[in-house]
């Protein structure tokens, strides 16, 4: 009987949609008109928590006197973009958290040196069709466009997306249109559209990782489409992106803020401890111990930290002082940025190579580690990038990368095969890359 009223509830929340659809209303009239020419669209909507709630095309897309971007469309005034800002009407909370999140601001890499190089080396159509379709660009308003979207902006989905309503982000961009699947956002291939890659492989280092065999092994276990979502309860086979970075557990509550768990911060040249990163830290733990010793987690951040740790003091910091000192004598043939080798290069150690070690370490990845990571940032380091520098003949910049090298971590280059072999042996090599305390370090 039980099974019979769960059943006879949801025919009438489908009914309720096709009553939708075929009522003259402008909801209906939406329906009515997109079944025909966008089928495909309208059976992504018609199956979604949208339409069993009643929730129509206009309820989404209408527009109000004044918007930048509303104009009258089969007798209503909609807009095509949907922003956190309308989302937000039902989902204040989500919304909220969006907005304060990296995600909210990944749209101002259009003032770095990512979007720089994109537009200068490359050009603006790549800009526009690589980095905004990730990060989100400015949606420019054109009066004359049909949608009143200028098509080098539309279409956009990315994640920081900068909306006429000053709004920031897509929440399609997780939850893709117009079936908007919690399902969808719950498993790694969401995330993968942008969070790949050579710069930031974290798709390829989840998937070389046991967490992403484990998944990819039960992924018919995740309980994906669950209304409660909490690891260890609903699912405990594997972890996806959204379980650690956003999902609830029996301690935490889901949070659409990306960065409530993250204790690093792994994009720039050198890395950072985020503010309040004790507390984040310990956000992300509550996550691991479900299904980790509490001696195993601390043992994983212990092996991270000494990695951002070496990273940091081995290469960055030494490359970012060279390179700071090249540029400002200005070194080279061309005074703008990344027209020099030895810039391309060291963009490459820290942009590319560095942070997919760090992000391997972060991940367990052990082969983005080491031989993606480390082991390409090391060997370019040595052979291609001070040697570019030393080309110049600049005393100044002679003399840093002299002091650079005398230093114990580098001496090795001097020392014969078996006194390294003795260090790291002794464990002297490891001591000083201790990962305990750097994590003082700003």
């Amino acid at each position: 009987m039980k099974k019979l009223l769960i059943a006879a509830s949801l025919l009438a929340l489908l009914a309720s949609g096709a009553a939708l659809a075929a009522d003259d209303t402008a909801a209906g009239k939406c329906m009515t008109c997109h079944k025909e020419k966008s089928l495909g669209l309208y059976n992504q909507w018609y199956d979604s928590e949208h339409a069993k709630h009643n929730v129509t095309c206009i309820d989404c897309h209408a527009a109000a006197q004044g918007d930048a971007d509303g104009f009258m469309h089969e007798g209503a005034l909609i807009a095509t973009l949907v922003t956190p800002y309308d989302c937000g009407k039902c989902h204040e909370k989500e919304a909220k958290e969006v907005g304060d999140s990296y995600h909210a601001h990944a749209g101002e890499i259009l003032d770095s040196k990512d979007a720089y190089l994109a537009h200068a080396a490359g050009g603006a159509p790549v800009a526009i069709a690589g980095c905004e379709s990730c990060h989100g660009g400015k949606m420019l308003i054109d009066p004359n466009s049909p949608n009143k979207l200028h098509r080098l902006s539309w279409p956009n989905s990315g994640i920081g997306r900068l909306n006429p309503d000053g709004s920031k982000g897509a929440c399609t961009a997780c939850h893709t249109r117009h079936a908007f699947s919690v399902k969808q956002a719950r498993q790694p291939e969401a995330c993968s559209k942008c969070h790949l890659g050579p710069d930031h492989p974290q798709k390829e280092v989840y998937e070389e990782s046991k967490h992403g065999n484990a998944y990819y092994t039960n992924q018919e276990k995740m309980n994906l489409e669950a209304k409660r979502w909490i690891v260890g309860l609903d699912y405990f086979e594997a972890p996806t992106c959204a379980t650690c970075h956003m999902s609830a557990t029996s301690n935490q509550a889901v949070t659409h803020d990306v960065g409530m768990r993250i204790s690093w911060t792994l994009r720039p040249p050198v890395s950072k401890t985020k503010d309040n990163w004790e507390a984040k830290r310990d956000n992300m733990k509550d996550v691991c111990t479900n299904c980790h010793g509490k001696t195993f987690v601390d043992g994983h951040y212990a092996q991270l930290d000494g990695l951002v740790h070496l990273y940091n003091e081995k290469f960055a910091k030494p490359g970012a002082a060279l390179h700071k000192l090249a540029k400002e004598k200005k070194l080279g043939d061309g005074t703008a940025n990344f027209s020099n080798k030895y810039e391309w290069i060291w963009w490459e150690i820290w942009h590319h190579e560095g942070r997919r070690a760090r992000h391997g370490a972060a991940m367990m990845g052990p082969d983005y580690t080491w031989w993606h990571g480390i082991y390409e940032v090391a060997q370019h380091f040595y052979f291609k990038y001070i040697p570019e520098l030393r080309k110049f003949h600049d005393p100044d910049v002679d003399k840093l990368i002299d002091e650079i090298l005398a230093d114990p971590m580098h001496v090795w280059m001097s020392q014969p095969t078996a006194d390294i072999k003795a260090d790291i042996k002794s464990g002297k090599l490891a001591a000083m890359f201790d990962g305990t305390y750097q994590v003082n370090i700003k």
